[in-house]
């Protein structure tokens, strides 16, 4: 990437893309087919879900196929292998792909440009320091959870390694479950699992809420080859990501039907809290800013000199 052809050069095509499109009739074409990934069973990533459940894709003619992988690194390798077209996902696999030489990966939208992750105990462990010599749970080391409970926690003084170390628990269900059954002392969470957390009597160590810190959390990602080729049914797809963010953000009751069907959630106290931490975090336009893209490339440039010389 040079310094004029940046991944925010993209955001005309975002705009492009969520000005109204014509949907194809009912009796058109067999439904164009698209296969994406994601990384996370979490709020952030419940466009596609709300998408489904709301008809949209139907309306636009999209046969979407919606994969599951926890792990950043292993989606990137499955869209740059042209397993799948689209994703949603962290950036850091991404962003470190893009550096190692992998410029056809291209961000299109973003949905959470702040990390909002929650570090969550029980029992004695109260404040960061408490957790000094503990392991902590996480989905994947690379993962949001990682990356964010590094940031926290370095805002006390303290490094992993040296003061706790991680334990992989393979996805933010998994880490509350290892939580909830005493595996684990310390688990950072997502929204709405550390609200399930509180209800059975946890408690928070960091709020993450509170430190909103710069990344690009969540995004949908493409490739630059596939926008050449499928241009019309990527923006048929985007569309309908724009219409399932507008009922994110205004249906909170269809939301809440979503988020209980495919997070086997009910109880309506933990979906208002979790809902109302993370809704503040969700961009309502699906924009990606340059200071969540600058915030990985900073870590990436940590093990790889390159980054640096990559401007967001």
């Amino acid at each position: 990437m040079t310094r004029k052809d940046t991944w925010l050069n993209v955001l005309p095509v975002v705009a492009s893309i969520l000005l109204a499109f014509p949907s194809l009739s009912s009796g058109a074409a067999a439904a164009d087919k698209l296969v994406g990934i994601h990384s996370a069973r979490v709020m952030s990533q419940s466009m596609p879900w709300i998408a489904e459940e709301a008809g949209l894709f139907k309306k636009h003619n999209l046969d979407f196929q919606l994969v599951f992988i926890a792990s950043s690194n292993m989606v990137t390798a499955a869209m740059l292998s042209g397993d799948a077209e689209m994703s949603l996902i962290g950036g850091v696999g991404n962003v470190r792909a893009y550096v190692q030489g992998a410029t056809d990966l291209v961000f299109i939208g973003g949905v959470k440009n702040v990390m909002i992750q929650s570090i969550v105990a029980g029992g004695n462990i109260k404040k960061p320091e408490d957790v000094k010599g503990k392991q902590i749970g996480v989905s994947r080391i690379g993962s949001n959870t990682h990356y964010f409970t590094i940031q926290a926690l370095r805002r006390s003084g303290m490094e992993p390694g040296r003061d706790f170390t991680f334990i992989q628990t393979g996805g933010d269900p998994e880490s509350l479950a290892a939580l909830l059954s005493k595996k684990i002392d310390v688990a950072t969470l997502t929204a709405p699992s550390d609200a399930i957390a509180l209800a059975k009597g946890y408690h928070y160590v960091v709020y993450g809420p509170d430190l909103r810190i710069p990344y690009a959390a969540t995004a949908f990602v493409t490739k630059r080859s596939v926008m050449a080729k499928r241009s019309q049914i990527m923006r048929r797809f985007m569309r309908a990501m724009a219409e399932a963010s507008k009922i994110l953000h205004a249906d909170r009751d269809f939301t809440y039907n979503v988020l209980g069907r495919y997070l086997r959630v009910t109880d309506r106290t933990i979906l208002d809290a979790a809902y109302n931490g993370e809704i503040k975090a969700l961009e309502p336009r699906m924009i990606i800013k340059a200071e969540s893209l600058k915030a990985i490339l900073d870590e990436v440039a940590s093990v790889d000199p390159r980054a640096k010389s990559v401007k967001p």
